[in-house]
């Protein structure tokens, strides 16, 4: 069995991968307060004594907002975090998979961004993950993921989890008409991954949902899926929502030419798959 040790495992994505995949794999979580991505000697010390055939770093900073008011943390994990396990996984001969994110583009396009196409980061905290994929990109493999989603999670709500809470609450909510993002279902991520780790090569990889919407146009199929008053459901402009806030990429349009290994799912059957397992609790 292939040895994956893992940062980021209790997160949002990296739970469901270690929930959905633990029969396939065995995983080896590194966690703080034992494994401080951002303290070499103890990184090294831990690397050097485990035994794993791939290293998968899902953990980041990733408040993209407080970012910009914590550049020198953000950057410390990020980019010398990455750097410091890096150098520790290849001493070792190991592969490594790092975890990038859609908002290396400015999305000042109409057009998707797929894996070849010129990363543009406007924000801090999308400028430290690019930095990151420099870091890494002649040894590694780098996969990046869009708007993820899954049926829960204790700890951190997703964007459709946050939106649906709002309308339970019967609480207006304004959304974006005129932004496109495309939703992922992190079942798929996993699945994927189950592919790429088996089949590691070290390039970019888009594991992305099958299509993109506005944030609104996003709201709008939440309500009519959970059977709430999508009337709360109120639009607004980028322009306004931006307000005060980090940059970020107004159409975030984002395909893949390399995904011919999982079919990912559409953004209405994946809330299908949602509804279904929140009843099944």
């Amino acid at each position: 069995m292939v040895n994956i040790a893992i940062t980021g495992s209790k997160g949002l994505i990296g739970s469901r991968i270690v929930e959905l995949l633990k029969g396939d794999f065995t995983f080896i979580e590194l966690e703080l307060p034992d494994f401080d991505i951002t303290n070499r000697d103890k990184v090294t010390e831990v690397i050097s004594k485990i035994d794993f055939d791939i290293f998968f770093h899902l953990a980041a900073y990733t408040n993209v907002d407080q970012a910009e008011k914590e550049k020198k943390l953000c950057h410390h994990i990020n980019v010398e975090g990455t750097n410091i396990i890096l150098d520790a996984v290849l001493k070792k001969k190991k592969k490594f998979i790092f975890v990038s994110t859609d908002f290396v583009f400015d999305g000042k396009k109409h057009d998707p961004y797929f894996e070849d196409s010129i990363p543009y980061p406007l924000s801090y905290y999308a400028k430290t993950k690019y930095e990151g994929e420099q870091l890494v990109k002649n040894s590694s493999m780098i996969v990046r993921f869009s708007y993820p989603y899954r049926s829960t999670h204790p700890a951190k709500p997703d964007f459709v989890k946050r939106i649906k809470q709002v309308l339970v609450e019967k609480k207006e909510i304004r959304l974006m008409s005129d932004s496109i993002m495309t939703p992922t279902f992190i079942d798929d991520i996993a699945y994927s991954m189950k592919y790429l780790f088996l089949h590691f090569s070290p390039q970019i990889f888009h594991v992305v949902g099958q299509d993109s919407f506005s944030p609104f146009t996003i709201g709008k199929m939440i309500a009519r899926t959970f059977h709430l008053d999508e009337s709360l459901i109120i639009p607004t402009t980028f322009s306004q929502y931006s307000e005060g806030k980090a940059q970020r990429s107004q159409y975030s349009d984002i395909r893949s030419k390399k995904n011919n290994f999982h079919k990912m799912k559409k953004f209405q059957d994946g809330l299908d798959e949602v509804a279904k397992q929140l009843r099944n609790l």
